[in-house]
């Protein structure tokens, strides 16, 4: 049995949602795919791209990792490491996930599992890869265990996971990955609206070398008390009326103000950031999407609003281009 679930992309409002401010995010048409299959013996094998922390464990060594797994993430909440020190490795996260779902759904396995692992979302580049894979993952075994399927709980679940990647994660990613579609939320409640009907395209700048949660932090430091959060709010705000009139024209003038103000909180590396110039010069406009990287280079994904691919440019800064749309349809069966 499959579980699929999709990527997500920040449209307008990322780091501004942290101080209580709206975002907008979409379901993307990139997913993670986990295919669970009974075993023979008790293990749990879990089948990972590259085989990079593949392997299999009884359900008692799993349950030993989620202990050491949740005093780490205390250690990291009360200051004493940083939270790239909870998962020992990123396929922790996948086995804290399972036996965490299955001790809460007070269920249990007779037989061992394989739990196969594919997915077309970039890692760590903003795009809800480890929310996605996460959620894929619990409902094909919320599936096998033939559980009522409550959207709830598998968020709560997921979320449990998530936190221990990103520390205080806002949901987005989670919400958009189970629901699909496009929503606006504020201070964690979610508002659905109409996806977005105009050409887009994803290019890839590298993986960012500051993570989320760094960041996150990182901007916090500096401006936690700005009054530029209202101005994201404004963006927003106004972005979400254009998308829903379909008006190309005010949502690129919006693109293009979100950019100003992420580069100015620091998030939009200068060669990102120069990119970006000639993406307006050249008349489309673009953002990175997701937490951007206060360190190096790279800035994770630009999203492009434009009427033909940006190849010619991508290429001359060597970055990679796709098109890219919506997801209705959230986390599903297949």
């Amino acid at each position: 049995m499959k579980a699929v679930a999709p990527g997500k992309l920040i449209l307008s409002g990322e780091h501004a949602v942290v101080y209580g401010k709206p975002a907008i995010a979409m379901a993307i048409d990139r997913s993670a795919v986990f295919e669970l299959t009974p075993q023979a013996g008790n293990k749990i094998t879990f089948d990972l791209p590259g085989g990079e922390g593949s392997g299999s464990q009884t359900i008692m060594a799993l349950r030993d990792l989620k202990r050491r797994v949740d005093k780490k993430y205390r250690e990291f909440l009360c200051g004493e490491i940083g939270i790239r020190d909870v998962l020992a490795m990123p396929a922790d996260l996948f086995r804290f996930a399972f036996v965490h779902t299955l001790d809460g759904l007070h269920r249990h396995i007779d037989s061992g599992i394989c739990l196969k692992l594919r997915s077309s979302i970039p890692v760590g580049c903003g795009m809800g890869s480890s929310a996605a894979t996460v959620l894929s993952e619990i409902r094909a075994l919320g599936h096998y265990l033939r559980v009522d399927f409550k959207p709830d709980w598998y968020y709560e679940y997921s979320l449990d996971a998530e936190k221990l990647q990103h520390g205080k994660p806002s949901g987005v990613d989670s919400y958009i990955s189970l629901h699909g579609g496009c929503a606006s939320f504020k201070e964690g409640v979610a508002q659905s609206m109409s996806l977005p009907r105009m050409k887009m395209f994803m290019v890839q700048t590298g993986i960012p070398e500051s993570t989320t949660g760094e960041s996150v932090m990182a901007v916090e430091r500096n401006f936690r008390n700005s009054g530029i959060w209202s101005e994201f709010e404004g963006v927003t705000i106004a972005f979400e009326d254009a998308i829903s009139a379909n008006n190309e024209q005010k949502v690129r003038w919006l693109v293009r103000e979100n950019n100003r103000l992420l580069s100015a909180i620091g998030v939009v590396p200068e060669r990102v950031q120069r990119f970006i110039a000639e993406i307006e010069q050249w008349g489309g406009s673009a953002k990175v999407c997701g937490a951007g990287s206060v360190t190096g280079n790279n800035g994770g994904v630009v999203l492009v609003f434009a009427d033909v691919s940006p190849s010619e440019l991508c290429e001359k800064h060597g970055y990679t281009v796709s098109p890219v749309r919506g997801d209705p349809l959230g986390t599903r069966m297949v």
